[in-house]
Parts: structure tokens; C-alpha cells; sequence
């Protein structure tokens, strides 16, 4: 293959020219015209619903507030691409996944629509749940454990967020 190579361009010498000037300009251009960025912004909205109610173990949860607010919003929100929950003992988290470009505003008054109307459906006493905007960029990249010998789970909390979370964050972004 490589002598076959060899001959052509050698019968061609004025081809493989035009393509070595071919690349020699077009390969500085392409690389200054491409955007790079360390964290490049992922456009996938995702809106987070955070159902509580107290005393309820994770297989009612599902069956009694995850499910059917999952049911009200395939039959009432529009652009959804999938839908994740996930239950534990007292709180529900419904996390539904939109299609790219959607605009997120009107998803998230259709859901806020929605969950109201499941209230109605739900057990007596529960508070109407927290809504949280995000997109795969606002992800934390990062997770830590920490343990220690002589330490209690409290200690190692308050270790972990005055001490190892606090210097974490950039002067810049401290007043934020």
C-alpha cells in the first residue's frame, strides 16, 4: 500500500502539493475557529422535584407521590424526553429530563401547573414540593468522602463543610 502510495505520487507530484498546501491552510484555520472551554456548557435541561413527606417509607413514596406526579406530568408537560425518580424514606425526587432547546421557563410553569394539581391527589398534609432548575453544566464534578477514626458522622460533616468546602470556592465567586 505504501509503495503504491510512493508511485502515484510521483507520476502526481503537483496533487500531493495542492493537498499539502490544502492542509497547511486549512488546519491553523480550523483549529483558531474552534471554541474550547475546560467545562463546555451541555444544554440538556433538567428540572428536579423534591417531594416531602415525613414517615413515609420509599415503597409508598413511590407508590403514593412519585408515580402518580409522574402519570399528571406525561399527560400535562410538554417536550419531556425522560423521567427519573428516585424514593426514600420521607422524600421523593422526580427528575425530568427535556428535549435539547426547549424553553425552560414554560416547562418549568407547566410542571409548578402540575404539581399543584397533584396535591390534590396526594395524601392529606403534604407541602407542595421544591422545583429546582439545572442542566448537566451545574453537575458537581467532584464528590468526596471522608472518615475518620474517633470522629462522629456530625463531626465529619462539619469538618468536611467548614473546612475541605469552604477554601474550595474561588475568591471570585465567594460574593456570589
Amino acid at each position: 500500500m505504501l509503495i503504491r502510495t510512493v508511485m502515484v505520487a510521483l507520476r502526481r507530484p503537483y496533487t500531493f502539493v495542492v493537498m499539502a498546501l490544502l492542509v497547511l491552510i486549512v488546519g491553523p484555520l480550523t483549529a483558531l475557529r474552534t471554541p474550547t472551554d475546560i467545562f463546555p456548557e451541555i444544554r440538556i435541561p433538567v428540572i428536579a422535584v423534591a417531594w416531602q413527606y415525613t414517615g413515609l417509607p420509599p415503597d409508598q413514596m413511590a407508590g403514593r407521590i412519585s408515580t402518580v406526579f409522574q402519570r399528571l406530568l406525561t399527560a400535562s408537560v410538554n417536550d419531556i424526553e425522560h423521567i427519573e425518580s428516585n424514593t426514600y424514606p420521607g422524600v421523593g425526587v422526580v427528575k425530568i429530563f427535556f428535549q435539547p432547546g426547549v424553553d425552560i421557563a414554560v416547562a418549568n410553569a407547566q410542571i409548578t401547573a402540575a404539581s399543584q394539581v397533584a396535591l390534590r391527589q396526594m395524601p392529606a398534609g403534604i407541602q407542595p414540593p421544591v422545583i429546582l432548575n439545572y442542566n448537566a453544566a451545574t453537575v458537581p464534578i467532584l464528590q468526596l468522602a471522608l472518615s475518620g477514626e474517633g470522629l462522629s458522622e456530625q463531626q465529619l460533616f462539619d469538618l468536611g463543610m467548614n473546612t475541605v468546602r469552604t477554601p474550595a470556592i474561588p475568591e471570585c465567586c465567594s460574593a456570589m
